[in-house]
């Protein structure tokens, strides 16, 4: 026993030490060389990653999140390198379509928070579905959690007005929003095809983006941060990254990364539990779940997950904060659009809508 949960904690260490590496290095690049030096960083993440989870794919060894603790300050330190000289042009080709690539996955990446959000929000309406059966002092509980979080995304959404409505065409189109997200409630209760939990975590989500829309993530970039490619010295280096960490990491993008990776990791989660067949009923199957198509795309995401980490991460620092903006509205109405796509088109009689939806 004593081996193996010393295995476990070295292992556990190791994973955390390479998310931290991650989000302190990016913004590092970004902030103390260039945009081309922080799509460089991230292009040899982003390949990194994909060797990693290849290998985890076909061996599965525990042993490789041990293994690649030591290529991520190497990687950095090659990108500080390379650009203390000049550049080789086919190195600033291949940062700039990298570039390109992250600018053009923006929808991509919308349509995944967006579904994935949905999901989960009518993954914990069925769950509070099956507890209110429980008992009077569940089906009590529940109503006083959604109160509350109608409450605190009211809240959320007046203290967030000022910021988030500074212009004409913000605050019309969160008056429409909240307009379609108070509808559709109403509808999806008449129609008995949601619930108070349900429509209760689309308003936190609602009030999550306008919170985001209000707030500038811009990284702030200090010329007393700068950093020097060859390190003369550790200690006075040290402090400017202790300076760093706390004073310019942006915490909106953070929010953000967490969110999104967050709802990405339940709605794959969640896959492998709905779809459009009668595999879980039917006799005959031997592999259960495991061999459903959702629970190896379930597999594939999990098993890169940290190429996912990578990406969004980079897309977001990338985004500057009237692009933030805009990707939040479109996420906000996407989201809002699928639901009421899905309220309105629901079957009551299909045997996967009863079970997965809320009457």
């Amino acid at each position: 026993m004593a081996p193996w949960f010393l295995w476990h904690a070295v292992s556990s260490t190791a994973r955390l030490s390479t998310a931290l590496q991650i989000l302190i290095f990016l913004p590092l690049t970004l902030s103390t060389l260039s945009k081309s030096a922080f799509l460089l960083l991230s292009l040899l993440l982003f390949l990194h990653s994909l060797v990693h989870g290849t290998l985890v794919f076909f061996w599965g060894s525990p042993a490789l999140s041990i293994m690649q603790v030591p290529m991520h300050p190497f990687l950095l330190l090659v990108c500080f390198n390379v650009f203390s000289e000049t550049v080789p042009p086919w190195l600033m080709v291949a940062a700039s379509w990298w570039g390109k690539l992250l600018h053009w996955s923006g929808p991509g990446f919308i349509v995944m928070e967006g579904m994935s959000s949905l999901l989960v929000a009518q993954r914990l309406g069925q769950v509070g579905k099956q507890l209110v059966g429980e008992g009077e002092v569940y089906q009590f509980g529940l109503l006083v959690a959604a109160a509350a979080a109608y409450v605190a995304s009211a809240w959320w959404i007046v203290v967030s007005y000022p910021a988030a409505a500074a212009s004409p065409l913000s605050s019309t189109l969160l008056g429409v929003a909240l307009t379609t997200l108070i509808f559709l409630t109403f509808i999806g209760f008449a129609l008995r095809r949601t619930n108070v939990i349900e429509s209760s975590c689309l308003a936190l989500i609602v009030a999550y983006n306008v919170w985001l829309c209000g707030i500038d993530g811009t990284l702030v970039i200090d010329p007393a941060l700068s950093y020097t490619p060859l390190l003369s010295n550790i200690l006075p280096h040290l402090q400017t990254l202790v300076n760093f960490v706390s004073n310019t990491l942006p915490k909106p993008v953070l929010f953000a990364l967490v969110y999104r990776l967050v709802v990405l990791h339940f709605a794959s989660r969640i896959l492998p539990t709905i779809g459009a067949d009668s595999w879980e009923d039917e006799a005959g199957v031997d592999d259960g779940w495991e061999g459903r198509p959702t629970s190896k795309l379930t597999h594939i995401l999990l098993t890169y997950r940290q190429t996912i980490f990578v990406t969004v991460y980079s897309h977001l620092l990338l985004l500057d904060h009237s692009s933030q903006v805009w990707w939040r509205w479109m996420n906000i109405f996407f989201t809002l659009v699928i639901w009421s796509v899905e309220l309105l088109v629901s079957n009551e009689d299909d045997a996967i809508t009863k079970r997965w939806k809320v009457d």
